[in-house]
C-alpha cells in the first residue's frame, strides 16, 4: 500500500478523548478515498494514545500516524503545527480534513500558510469531481461546499493546482459510520524531534464548562422560526420541548430576531441534527434550514402557510396557528402520560 496520495484526517483529541467530528471525518474520508481509489490516513497527536488509536481504526483508518509527547496531551499551536506539517510533507496526502472546531480553525490556517496551499473553512459537504480551467483538466478534485454571503448562497470551491487540498468541516454535517471491529489498519509511530523551543506556551489551568444546549445528541427537537411571532410566544416552544423531554431548536431568522440564543440554531449556519423527532413550528423551511435537519427520522411541521417549503419534507404537516396547536399537543401528551 502506497503511503502517498491518501485522504488524511487530523484527529482532534483532548486528554486521550477523540472529538466526535474527527470520527465523522474519518467516515467521510472513507467515502472520498473510495471514489479516487486511494486509502485513508489519519494523524493523532497527544500523550498515551494507544487506547484512542485502537478505538479509531475500526471506523476505517488504513494508516494512523501517531506522535506522543507529555507536552502534547492538550492542543497548543506551535508543536502541533510543526508535527502536522512534517507528516504532510513526508506522506504527501492529496486531501487533508480538519474539524471546524476552535482547534481545527486554529491549526488548519497555520498549516495552509506553512505549506502554501489553499484552505476552505466551515464546509458543510465534500464531493469528488472534475474541474477545467484555462484549458487545463483536473480530475478527482475535492469540491469544498459551504454557505457564503451569510448563508444566502451555497458556494463550491476548488483548489486543484497545489496539494494537499484542505478544508475544515462543520461538526455534525457528516454521518458517522458504525465501527467495523474486523477492519484492519496500521498504527505507525512517527518520530518528530521536539525541543524546548517548540513549547513556547504552557497550559497552567483548564476550565471546562458544560454546554447548556446539546442539539447534536438530542433525540427530540422542538424548533421555532420567525413565524412564532415574538420572544414571548417562543415560550410555547420551550414548554413543548420540556413536555416531550427534548431540546429547543430555532431557525436563523428566529435567532436573528432575538427570540432565542444562537446555540439553538439549526441549519447550515447553525447545528446539523438527526433526531428521532423534529417538530418545526413557524419555520418556512429555507434550503439552508432544511439542510441542517432533513435527515431527522420523523418531521412534524406546524405552519399557517399551506405552501411553506417545510411541508415538502415533513412526514406530518399541520396547517394552523401554533399558538393553538402547541397547547393542544401539550394537553394531549399530558393526558396520556
Amino acid at each position: 500500500m502506497a503511503t502517498e496520495n491518501s485522504v488524511m484526517v487530523f484527529v482532534q483529541q483532548d486528554d486521550g478523548e477523540i472529538a466526535e467530528v474527527s470520527v465523522e471525518l474519518v467516515s467521510k474520508a472513507r467515502e472520498l478515498a473510495s471514489k479516487v481509489g486511494t486509502h485513508v490516513s489519519a494523524v493523532l497527536v497527544g500523550n498515551k494514545l494507544q487506547k484512542a488509536a485502537e478505538g479509531l481504526i475500526p471506523y476505517g483508518v488504513d494508516r494512523l500516524y501517531t506522535v506522543e509527547h507529555k507536552g502534547l496531551a492538550h492542543y497548543t499551536p506551535v508543536p502541533y503545527t510543526k508535527i502536522l506539517v512534517e507528516i504532510i510533507k513526508k506522506h504527501s496526502p492529496q486531501i487533508v480534513l480538519y474539524g471546524a472546531t476552535t482547534t481545527g480553525r486554529d491549526i488548519a490556517p497555520r498549516i495552509a500558510s506553512a505549506l502554501r496551499v489553499g484552505l476552505t473553512a466551515d464546509c458543510t459537504d465534500l464531493q469528488i469531481g472534475d474541474y477545467k480551467s484555462k484549458g487545463q483538466q483536473f480530475d478527482n478534485v475535492l469540491y469544498q461546499i459551504r454557505p457564503a454571503f451569510g448563508g444566502n448562497i451555497i458556494a463550491t470551491i476548488v483548489s486543484p493546482e497545489r496539494k494537499p487540498q484542505m478544508a475544515t468541516v462543520r461538526e455534525g454535517v457528516m454521518k458517522m459510520n458504525a465501527p467495523d471491529p474486523s477492519f484492519k489498519g496500521e498504527i505507525i509511530s512517527e518520530d518528530v524531534e521536539l525541543g524546548p523551543e517548540d513549547f513556547p506556551s504552557e497550559i497552567l489551568e483548564r476550565v471546562k464548562g458544560e454546554k447548556s444546549v446539546n442539539l447534536k445528541g438530542a433525540q427530540v427537537i422542538i424548533a421555532g422560526g420567525i413565524g412564532v411571532g415574538s420572544k414571548e410566544n417562543f415560550e410555547l416552544i420551550h414548554e413543548l420541548a420540556h413536555t416531550l423531554g427534548g431540546e429547543v431548536g430555532a431557525s436563523r431568522a428566529a435567532v436573528d430576531a432575538g427570540y432565542v440564543g444562537k446555540d439553538h440554531q439549526v441549519g447550515q449556519t447553525g447545528t446539523t441534527v438527526r433526531p428521532k423527532l423534529y417538530v418545526a413550528c413557524g419555520i418556512s423551511g429555507s434550503v439552508q434550514h432544511r439542510a441542517g435537519m432533513d435527515e431527522s427520522a420523523r418531521i412534524i411541521a406546524i405552519n399557517t402557510d399551506t405552501e411553506a417549503p417545510i411541508f415538502q419534507i415533513a412526514n406530518y404537516g399541520i396547517v394552523g396557528d401554533l399558538k393553538e396547536v402547541i397547547p393542544r399537543f401539550i394537553k394531549a401528551f399530558r393526558a396520556k402520560a
